[in-house]
């Protein structure tokens, strides 16, 4: 196996600039559990994860089991989606009412589940491959503003973002495939902030976007690359409460941190196998005491830090 050799400039260059040196001193991972496999509370490639007030994680891999894990990686329990040989799940958030909304991506609509695991049949939107409003194409994630409305992702041919009731009736959408502000190109993940602003990781565009509830753009940074403040396919998105954005990027194998400005603060990762390293991570979630907990998706497990 070949050894990677950094040099102690290029470590002190990319503390200058807000990168850490992945596993590091105070920023080795607090945590590292999880293993590849098929059997209950091993995971095959997790690629979504949602975390509810108790500080159960929610994850959703490749064979779409949906596995229920304790902060500290015991397994709780488990499903599976009722349906998953087109693909799999990959989005998972709660709504306020603490129920998990599931995105059904390749069968076009977003699933509902109480925290046992029962679907809530009628709450489920879409299930019709389209592009008229209340149809999708690949739904990537779900959330629910602070009124009880749901914002849905979808990419493929539409690359839009569509606005429905707490009832499910279709309000509004907006995006549109391209690289203009406002369009997309895989909007990957939601979240919602306190402010009910929709934050967008525009995954092959390499950007984040911020819209207010009607689909009208507020922000819009980020651009292609490996440095400090750049992009390189973010796939989810995290707060931590203290003003801080955490940034999952596929591309770089890194978490990135920024202010809500869009302003780098720090990054965490590497592309690798050891503790610290990542390869591929998908998602992110942080927790009641600030920890983030980052799916290390091509290594089969997970991974938890604070930076």
């Amino acid at each position: 196996m070949q050894t990677r050799i950094v040099s102690p400039a290029i470590v002190l260059l990319s503390l200058l600039c807000g990168c850490v040196p992945a596993g590091k001193g105070q920023f080795a991972p607090e945590a590292v559990w999880g293993k590849r496999g098929l059997s209950k509370g091993r995971l095959q490639k997790p690629r979504a994860m949602a975390i509810d007030a108790q500080d159960q994680l929610y994850i959703v891999d490749m064979t779409a089991r949906i596995q229920v894990f304790s902060r500290t990686g015991e397994y709780l329990r488990g499903w599976r989606t009722p349906e998953w040989q087109n693909g799999k799940p990959s989005g998972l958030s709660f709504d306020h009412a603490g129920h998990l909304l599931v995105a059904d991506t390749h069968y076009y609509r977003m699933l509902v589940y109480d925290r046992q695991g029962k679907m809530i049949e009628e709450k489920v939107i879409g299930g019709e491959m389209g592009h008229d409003p209340g149809q999708f194409g690949f739904v990537t994630d779900a959330v629910e503003d602070s009124h009880g409305n749901f914002y849905i992702a979808e990419y493929g041919e539409y690359d839009r973002i569509q606005k429905f009731s707490p009832q499910g009736e279709f309000i509004l959408q907006w995006g549109g495939h391209g690289e203009e502000p406002g369009q997309f190109r895989r909007p990957q993940n939601l979240l919602v902030d306190d402010r009910d602003r929709i934050w967008v990781a525009d995954a092959c565009n390499h950007r984040i976007q911020v819209f207010d509830t009607q689909g009208h753009l507020e922000q819009l940074w980020g651009q292609p690359g490996s440095a400090p403040g750049q992009l390189f396919y973010p796939y989810d998105l995290t707060f931590d409460g203290k003003g801080h954005l955490y940034v999952c990027e596929f591309g770089n194998h890194r978490v990135q941190k920024f202010d809500l400005e869009g302003n780098s603060i720090a990054c965490w990762g590497g592309e690798g196998r050891s503790p610290g390293q990542l390869f591929n991570p998908w998602a992110l979630v942080c927790d009641s005491q600030g920890d983030i907990h980052v799916l290390d998706t091509n290594n089969h497990r997970v991974q938890r830090v604070r930076f």
